[in-house]
């Protein structure tokens, strides 16, 4: 190869000749991109210009350009600036591109072109000297890392049970490695960051058509199967279509508003209910009746309830004495599929699935009776609002009576009604795990703050008064209400990562991270780091209510609460989730519970 390139570009073969130019009248025939790469000014054709001449400013030692390099007394001068302590190669241009040339050599944002432990460098914003104090650009390869081998680190995961404490994990690592660190996990590989400074610097970079880890076992599922896959599996131009036409209906202002009275009637019904069972079966005390009870089952019923109730129109009757065996086989579905999801991401889900290995068996028979109970709301309100049509009602119902997103979809008819499957599907099984959990550890962290349960409790009743029942009206009186999930989802976070893959090359903890890397944001850690939060044990909705107050030192603006994610890809529930949960936390201050818990053991 190295031939090649002499004989193409003329260039001496004698490595020790320092001139490596042969006299070919000055002249030098380079390819019409690699001209344009080093100077966009130059001509565009093949031949004819000075190939010097295309690195304006730029003295170098030839030598560099053999096979060996070498240690020139003079130092190297960028734009007639020395480079000092240079290893490798350190260039200055002014293409905003960012491109590996070589081993220990890259081009970077705004013109820096750096390599292994330069030094005195003055980088444009976010460069070395900036982010690194002074330090040289580092390599990819030189991130710290939890061991080479993918799997290796597997049969470690497997072998110790860190499956369920991966957040642990995560913390643990950050603790011994600093605030970013490459892992290697079977056939996954990711680095992972936690600072929002560094954080902000992932999304900058995220793109028109932002792009997460693709959930594999999910998507071998609706391949294998044969079912269409809604936005949460769907990347590019499809995505960002189908998305876009979804927001209308679960994100924007306007659907909130449609949806808020359904999310109302719910949390309304659940805590009546509640209150009748802690008068019936709780014990009489001194301040009134007193009723100890796991709150996990009935928490998983109000959010599977509530999200029905949004989606297809109508209510299930989980509230009932005697719930639906049907809907107990849906809750326990969506608890499987979530369990077997983690450890499945690291190995080929189609491997497994052509082995019929009983982990890939639990979880695609946990995805289909989820489908099957979907299909059979969806087919129920698809009929339900084409009897409504036929009498000329429209699917909007009587007098625009709000009859659930599918309603709303179906109207519009913009999406097939595959696509609608695929993605009501989705949202149904997404709703559950996402809201009850949370629910439950901020009902814990309330009865283990009894001041903070008061604070919230004297602000919702004033904002309820205030808002004479008007629900849209009370919740924004409260925002205690908002600053408790939030605080919540800090503490406890259902999904412990974000990702993205970045579209161009990024510069994070003075590391070099490639374009195509999956980065992740570690949420646990980031939600239990000193640097990012003061006291940062303390459970303190009001820590949310002014300009993040009582942040720590770790910069990156609103980059503190990422439960739901960011941009144009968050949740695309989250709307549902927020004011499902606000709701619920709402009337149950409003209505004089109070909660308290049994034991001291710490939640994990």
């Amino acid at each position: 190869m190295r031939d090649h390139f002499r004989k193409k570009y003329q260039l001496s073969k004698s490595s020790k000749d320092t001139s490596h130019l042969s006299a070919a009248q000055g002249k030098v025939a380079l390819p019409r991109q690699l001209a344009k790469l080093i100077g966009p000014e130059t001509p565009a054709k093949d031949d004819g210009y000075s190939l010097l001449s295309a690195f304006q400013g730029l003295n170098f030692n030839m030598g560099m350009l053999g096979g060996k390099q070498t240690k020139s007394s003079t130092p190297m001068s960028v734009n007639g600036e020395a480079c000092k302590g240079i290893q490798g190669m350190c260039v200055s241009v002014r293409q905003a591109a960012c491109v590996r040339i070589q081993r220990g050599m890259c081009v970077c944002p705004a013109g820096t072109v750096a390599g292994l432990g330069v030094e005195g460098v003055n980088p444009a914003r976010g460069g070395p000297a900036e982010r690194g104090g002074g330090r040289g650009l580092r390599r990819f390869e030189e991130i710290p890392h939890t061991g080479s081998s993918g799997w290796l680190n597997l049969v470690k995961f497997w072998r110790e049970d860190r499956f369920k404490l991966l957040h642990k994990h995560m913390e643990r690592t950050f603790n011994t490695l600093g605030p970013i660190y490459r892992e290697r996990l079977g056939t996954q590989s990711t680095v992972n960051i936690l600072l929002p400074s560094d954080i902000s610097e992932l999304f900058r970079s995220e793109g028109l058509h932002p792009r997460r880890m693709t959930l594999q076992p999910w998507a071998t599922h609706r391949e294998t199967r044969q079912h269409s896959k809604g936005v949460f599996l769907k990347n590019g131009a499809e995505w960002r279509a189908d998305r876009l036409l979804l927001n209308r209906e679960v994100m924007m202002a306007p659907a909130v508003r449609r949806f808020l009275p359904l999310l109302d009637e719910v949390a309304r019904d659940f805590c009546c209910q509640l209150a009748t069972r802690v008068e019936k079966d709780g014990g009489k005390e001194e301040r009134g009746h007193s009723l100890t009870i796991d709150p996990s089952p009935d928490l998983f019923r109000f959010a599977l309830e509530a999200s029905c109730h949004v989606l297809y129109g109508e209510r299930i009757g989980l509230f009932s004495t005697s719930p639906s065996q049907e809907s107990q086989k849906f809750i326990f579905a969506v608890e499987r599929m979530l369990a077997t999801t983690p450890p499945l991401l690291y190995l080929p889900p189609r491997l497994l699935w052509r082995l019929g290995a009983p982990l890939w068996t639990q979880h695609a028979t946990a995805w289909d009776i989820i489908f099957s109970h979907a299909e059979k709301r969806i087919q129920r309100g698809v009929q339900r609002l084409r009897s409504t049509q036929a009498a000329g009602g429209g699917s909007g119902g009587a007098e625009g009576e709000f009859t659930g997103i599918l309603g709303q979809l179906m109207d519009k008819g913009q999406l097939s009604l595959e696509l609608i499957r695929a993605n009501i599907t989705e949202l149904m099984a997404g709703g559950v795990d996402t809201t009850a959990v949370p629910l439950q550890f901020a009902l814990y962290e309330l009865g283990r703050n009894p001041a903070v349960q008061e604070q919230v409790r004297v602000q919702v009743k004033a904002a309820w008064a205030r808002a004479g029942g008007d629900a849209h009206k009370a919740l924004q009186g409260a925002p205690l209400l908002k600053g408790l999930v939030k605080e919540t989802l800090r503490l406890y976070p259902v999904g412990i990562t974000v990702q993205r893959y970045p579209v161009r090359d990024i510069i994070i903890q003075n590391y070099h991270i490639p374009a195509g890397t999956c980065v992740q944001a570690c949420l646990y850690p980031l939600g239990r780091s000193r640097d990012v939060f003061q006291d940062p044990e303390r459970f303190d909705p009001g820590r949310w209510g002014t300009q993040e107050s009582g942040e720590g030192p770790g910069g990156g603006g609103g980059f503190r609460s990422l439960a739901f994610g960011f941009g144009a890809r968050q949740c695309v529930g989250r709307r549902i989730a927020e004011n499902e949960m606000q709701l619920l936390l709402m009337h149950v201050s409003e209505g004089g519970m109070e909660v308290d818990r049994e034991g001291d053991e710490k939640a994990k």
